[in-house]
């Protein structure tokens, strides 16, 4: 699911501090785009975790109702919090699976790695 969310672009002393309204969270940043990328990542960090206690993602604020001071940046930034998940929720979890026993002989006798098999499988099969 992707989403564009306002945010806030403050300048500070050493950088610039990022306030993201929807979620009431901030964040910062050396430069523009890295205090963006920053913005991003706290978004995409705080929506999974959102997610996982099963609470619904905020809807976002309509850009023109967001107001900064007179040197802000006020802008969207979008998350796509699909992507988010796989690249960073690295959780592993133990399932239980059932394969002919000859089969696991010989996969024993050659070295194979079975999680890993049956993660390539997934990958494969999902698309993802």
């Amino acid at each position: 699911m992707k989403k564009a969310y306002p945010i806030i672009i403050s300048p500070t002393a050493g950088g610039y501090s990022v306030y993201i309204p929807d979620f009431d969270i901030n964040t910062q940043g050396a430069d523009i785009p890295d205090a963006i990328f920053m913005a991003r990542d706290a978004i995409g960090l705080v929506g999974i975790d959102m997610q996982d206690d099963g609470e619904a993602l905020p809807e976002a604020a309509p850009l023109e109702s967001i107001r900064g001071g007179d040197e802000d940046i006020v802008s969207l930034v979008d998350v796509d919090f699909a992507e988010y998940r796989r690249r960073h929720d690295n959780r592993v979890v133990r399932k239980n699976l059932t394969i002919p026993s000859w089969l696991n002989e010989e996969g024993i006798a050659r070295g194979i790695n079975f999680s890993q098999v049956l993660q390539e499988a997934l990958i494969e099969k999902l698309g993802v």
